[in-house]
């Protein structure tokens, strides 16, 4: 159950007979190769979509053959370039900066982990790039890919192991 997603600048994701508005970065897209720690732009490339993460105080387990794995109140995602857990879960309270997964807003309601920055892991050239829920408005990610909570749990019903979600400027 490999799946093929397409999103792109004009704000389209596409791919196994599906179309849907997404949100990219509000710095627009960029070459993966240059991208940086919070430049708010999304790596153009083809990303394996990794782990969902999901909130399960607030939506049941999302039909997805991708590995799923629960949310809690501590997790968090380390975006401190200098830190050896750079780009890598972490448990809150962590010593260095972090962005926490589980948020007030809905946006981190399902989180798909994307295949950025991780073989190996390069301090400063980005992390928590994920596909993510977007808000109402649709409004700038700080570099994810990010789509309505009905399209999301469409997407990932065809996804399994091998599923790519590629960004296309």
């Amino acid at each position: 159950m490999t799946a093929h997603f397409r999103a792109s600048g004009n704000g389209n994701l596409v791919g196994e007979g599906l179309a849907m508005n997404c949100a990219y970065g509000k710095s627009g897209m960029i070459d993966a190769s240059v991208k940086a720690e919070g430049d708010g732009a999304s790596p153009v490339g083809l990303w394996a979509m990794k782990r969902v993460f999901w909130r399960p105080d607030r939506l049941a387990r999302p039909q997805t053959g991708l590995t799923t794995v629960p949310l809690r109140p501590h997790d968090g995602w380390c975006d401190a370039p200098n830190d050896p857990m750079y780009n890598r879960p972490v448990r809150l309270p962590y010593p260095a900066s972090c962005e926490r997964l589980w948020r007030e807003d809905p946006v981190y309601d399902v989180i798909v982990e994307l295949d950025h920055n991780s073989a190996p892991v390069i301090p400063g050239a980005g992390s928590a790039i994920f596909f993510h829920l977007a808000h109402d408005d649709y409004r700038s990610t700080e570099g994810c890919i990010a789509v309505s909570k009905s399209d999301m749990l469409e997407v990932l019903s065809r996804c399994g192991p091998g599923s790519i979600l590629e960004i296309a400027d």
